[in-house]
């Protein structure tokens, strides 16, 4: 179970790079308008907005990613996986709530799914 937990936990941290790429360099594409379902207006008038998102998501996956690989003691590597996770469930949830709520599945399952196996692998 902690191999699993530790797989979804890099999927998340994956998944927020992607994130990251989409806000802050794709934004006012051909593509990024259409995953956001932006006119090319729109996309304008908040690209600033996008970028700061998409830093942000960045420190949540380098969060992740740092605890994945870098630390080594295992009270520490739960304590901060389970922090970035908590993050993202709550950012999940806030998003579906104040913007789309496909977020809630988008990023706020995967991350609630990944903390779970977490919090079971190390809690037992």
């Amino acid at each position: 179970m902690k191999f699993a937990s530790l797989l979804l936990t890099g999927f998340v941290a994956i998944e927020h790079v992607f994130i990251l790429v989409l806000e802050m360099f794709l934004w006012k594409t051909e593509f990024g308008m259409k995953v956001f379902q932006l006119t090319p207006e729109t996309a304008e008038i908040t690209s600033k907005l996008a970028k700061n998102q998409g830093l942000y998501n960045g420190f949540l996956a380098a969060g992740l990613f740092w605890a994945l690989f870098f630390i080594k003691d295992q009270n520490q590597k739960f304590q901060t996986i389970l922090f970035f996770l908590i993050c993202i469930v709550v950012a999940g949830i806030y998003g579906s709530a104040t913007a789309k709520f496909s977020i809630l599945f988008s990023q706020g399952l995967p991350a609630f799914l990944a903390l779970v196996l977490h919090w079971l692998a190390y809690k037992k």
